[in-house]
């Protein structure tokens, strides 16, 4: 059960599973982990979700779980378990383990929480209304996911995801959870997802591996899938408005003719300036950034969860806090380093554990991610946020679309998720707000 204190306001927690409707096949039925997927198998994601009174009238966990069945037959892996090879390489067993359900009530109101969450770093809402998911140290038994509802005192509802990230990027954890609200409606597709394609490294595999700067190697985790900070990690959410985004594109477009500048290029260039002037040592000069393979066809939208992850470096020899806005947008649109192969062949080489996000300051366009596209009673959440567990000492900041957003990925504000030390996070509140009028 979760732990009941100050910051977790919740009772009557109940923990149960839903397995697929279907067999998957076999006993021997397997899915093998890509070698992207074991590099991201010490983070985990998490979504929460939350729905107005109106949107959840009436609804019972019954109600809730039904659809489930059906839907999990269609993601036959995210039911299964970790199990080793004979070669101790991690594969996923489809045994038709299932995904856990946690049912619980909070005391509180979404409107009480979401302030809370806004003005107080350390109050973590995710941390109790999407599940504390590890894998291990009953690694053949650990769940690939949980599903959160909490019940609040107002009459709404959020629905927490907790996702290990071994199964797939967050793009496919969204995709998994709006599967389910289309079940909901009774539109489930007939038949099995597809597999996805592997895709084929964009440059042949060196001879002499060379160890990417967006992996770091971490002491052995054996079958208890986390590691541990040097230091406290906090969590705030920042929100730009499209109006602040637009501006200041406008404003610096002109002085890097003809490269084209992206609210999450620019939004990356003011934290990493920012976040350089806090930490006073020169700043961090090599960032990491993850973005998603871009998707050819509708198949690809629908298909077997899967990490399909670009991970790219930008570095710089100029100190980012003495440099200008536009040179370091301009940087970071054009002399991006993909890392995908080198992760491909450290992680084939088996020598060592890793972890990506953290390595270094790491961002993460997550503007695509359809994460209001889950929909209860023809409601979308009230508000909704992706966040990763597992981050790195150096932070990560994740650029979410904000409600409202749809298609529009120009003109639109965006939700900024920064996960930083506990001592640089108040410094760069001070300086976002200060330079960029950013709260």
């Amino acid at each position: 059960m979760l732990p009941l204190t100050l910051h977790t306001p919740l009772s009557g927690v109940r923990i149960s599973s839903v397995v697929p409707a279907e067999k998957t096949g076999d006993d021997d039925a397997d899915h093998p982990i890509t070698n992207m997927g074991l590099a991201l198998k010490l983070h985990y994601i998490r979504g929460v979700y939350f729905f107005s009174a109106e949107a959840v009238e009436g609804l019972t966990i019954y109600d809730l779980k039904k659809p489930m069945f059906p839907w999990l037959a269609l993601f036959y892996t995210a039911s299964g378990r970790i199990r080793r090879s004979e070669t101790g390489r991690p594969f996923i067993k489809c045994n038709d383990g299932g995904v856990r359900i946690v049912e619980a009530h909070c005391e509180k109101t979404i409107e009480e929480l979401l302030l809370a969450r806004n003005n107080d770093h350390h109050f973590s809402v995710d941390s109790f209304l999407a599940h504390d998911q590890v894998l291990g140290p009953d690694l053949g038994f650990s769940p690939l996911v949980y599903i959160q509802f909490t019940w609040f005192k107002c009459g709404g509802m959020s629905v927490g995801l907790s996702w290990a990230h071994v199964l797939g990027d967050p793009f496919s954890a969204s995709t998994f959870i709006n599967m389910w609200g289309q079940s909901m409606k009774g539109h489930v597709p007939s038949k099995s997802l597809p597999l996805p394609r592997p895709k084929k490294p964009e440059f042949p595999l060196s001879t002499i591996i060379k160890e990417p700067f967006s992996l770091k190697r971490v002491d052995p985790v054996g079958d208890y899938w986390l590691t541990t900070n040097n230091c406290k990690m906090e969590t705030h959410y920042f929100h730009f408005t499209g109006k602040q985004l637009d501006d200041i594109v406008s404003n610096i477009s002109s002085l890097v003719q003809p490269v084209k500048i992206s609210h999450f290029e620019v939004i990356s260039a003011m934290i990493w300036k920012s976040l350089s002037k806090v930490r006073g040592d020169s700043g961090p000069r090599i960032v990491t950034f993850c973005t998603r393979i871009s998707r050819t066809s509708e198949t690809d939208e629908n298909e077997v969860p899967s990490n399909k992850i670009v991970f790219s470096i930008a570095r710089t020899d100029i100190n980012p806090a003495k440099g200008d806005l536009q040179e370091l947008a301009a940087l970071i649109a054009e002399k991006q380093e993909e890392e995908n192969s080198l992760i491909e062949e450290t992680i084939e080489s088996g020598k060592g554990e890793y972890m990506v996000y953290g390595t270094n300051l790491t961002f993460v366009n997550l503007e695509q991610a359809d994460i209001y596209g889950l929909e209860l009673k023809g409601h979308k959440p009230v508000f909704a946020y992706y966040t990763i567990k597992g981050v790195g000492d150096e932070g990560a900041v994740l650029v979410l679309p904000r409600k409202g957003n749809g298609s529009d990925k120009r003109g639109a504000g965006r939700t900024v998720n920064v996960i930083l030390p506990e001592n640089q996070l108040a410094g760069l509140k001070n300086e976002l707000r200060k330079e960029w009028g950013i709260v």
